[in-house]
């Protein structure tokens, strides 16, 4: 909730402008709900994709309010956050909603994004496995080999977002290590192998080439630093 319809707009332009005909590396968007056709019309015909920020598991339904896969890939959604650190704590969102929601996302032809992450307290009780261990494991509950391949993992440390602190490479390179792992004893190693793990957490021009340099580590979910077009673009000149 920190963008008005004429600055998401520009966001989209801006972006769209700088990265290009050919990017060298996958670029989106995920502006609010009420704002994805604005963006959807300023991205059109460009490779930069539309992601929209959450969505609820039914495939129609009288759900005051909500939206479902079918309405964002009208409005040209190709991914969907789920399970963001946000909701999990203030909207409740458990693994298995989240669950929900990625098997209603991928029967919809949208990429979830699955975010799992901890709190300061977690990492201070030494707790961090053990928690995203957890919600992978219950997030992605019922997943098939053939489908994982093609989903999207962010991790992304609740300490470290919107606080200005973020986790050192070799600390979100550690989780990312054992997420790979987790997704390995799951699946296959193969599929592992397949499945994008972004970090979210405070990543910013500055950082990210360090961070995105780490070998399980393959992209970004950035969250202030893409509401700007020039801080959005040097993450994107780093990956």
């Amino acid at each position: 909730m920190n963008t008005r319809h004429e600055d998401a707009v520009a966001l989209g332009k801006g972006v769209a402008e700088a990265v290009g005909s050919d990017p060298a590396v996958d670029v989106a968007v995920c502006p609010p709900s009420v704002y994805l056709h604005s963006v959807a019309d300023a991205l059109a015909g460009t490779p930069v994709a539309l992601g929209a920020q959450n969505m609820y598991a039914a495939d129609d339904g009288a759900f005051t309010g909500e939206t479902n896969a079918g309405m964002l890939t009208d409005v040209g959604c190709r991914f969907v956050i789920l399970g963001h650190s946000e909701r999990r704590a203030l909207m409740g969102e458990s693994d298995a909603d989240v669950s929900k929601k990625l098997h209603a996302a991928l029967a919809g032809n949208l990429v979830p994004i699955v975010c799992v992450g901890e709190t300061l307290e977690d990492r201070e009780a030494g707790n961090t496995e053990q928690v995203v261990e957890t919600q992978i494991r219950g997030s992605l509950e019922g997943l098939d080999e053939i489908r994982a391949a093609g989903i999207v993992v962010a991790y992304e440390p609740v300490w470290a977002i919107g606080t200005g602190k973020t986790a050192t490479p070799e600390q979100a390179e550690e989780v990312h290590a054992f997420l790979r792992k987790q997704l390995a004893e799951m699946f296959t190693e193969e599929v592992a192998a397949q499945i994008r793990i972004q970090y979210g957490g405070s990543v910013k021009p500055g950082n990210a080439k360090e961070l995105l340099g780490q070998p399980n580590i393959d992209g970004a979910l950035v969250g202030g630093a893409s509401l700007k077009v020039d801080d959005f673009l040097g993450i994107i000149q780093a990956a």
